[in-house]
């Protein structure tokens, strides 16, 4: 795992995840993430919002949306394959996964699964996937999934086209 040069040998106490609220996997992973029980505290923070670049000025927080990217709590940075394993060291039923993944072969197999979930994203981006989008009116229910509310039609009685 990869950690900033002045924090080498820190203790990690507190991790914060930065993802990308409008890619519809990464915020499935956020939600699973915040369902598992955890041996490190773990703080999920929409990649390139105000509180993101605010807690982290040092960032460079184009580079957050485009790669998962970790910060421990004493300013080590965490990215790609490096990030998913030291989220699943955290994670109480997954710490002997990041073990393995943290070997020379397991390194190659995260990174694996980190690049396999980079071109996911990039056909949805490609091919118009990516239509959860807040901006465009929907909204995510954890009981109901994504829903479409319709601008000015809160009570339902709008006529469809």
């Amino acid at each position: 795992m990869a950690s900033a040069p002045t924090t080498a040998g820190a203790p990690v106490r507190r991790l914060t995840v930065l993802y990308d609220a409008e890619c519809s996997l990464c915020t499935h992973v956020r939600d699973w993430l915040l369902r598992q029980p955890r041996l490190v505290p773990l703080e999920l923070v929409t990649a390139g919002s105000d509180e993101a670049r605010r807690r982290f000025p040092g960032l460079d927080h184009s580079v957050t949306l485009d790669e998962v990217t970790v910060v421990g709590d004493a300013g080590q940075v965490f990215r790609g394959a490096a990030a998913w394993i030291v989220v699943l060291w955290a994670l109480r039923e997954h710490r002997a996964l990041a073990h393995r993944l943290s070997t020379p072969t397991g390194a190659w197999l995260a990174r694996g699964a980190v690049l396999a979930a980079a071109k996911w994203r990039g056909g949805q981006r490609q091919w118009g996937g990516n239509g959860y989008r807040r901006a465009d009116g929907w909204a995510y229910e954890p009981g109901r999934g994504w829903i479409y509310v319709v601008p000015g039609c809160d009570d339902a009685t709008c006529a469809t086209r």
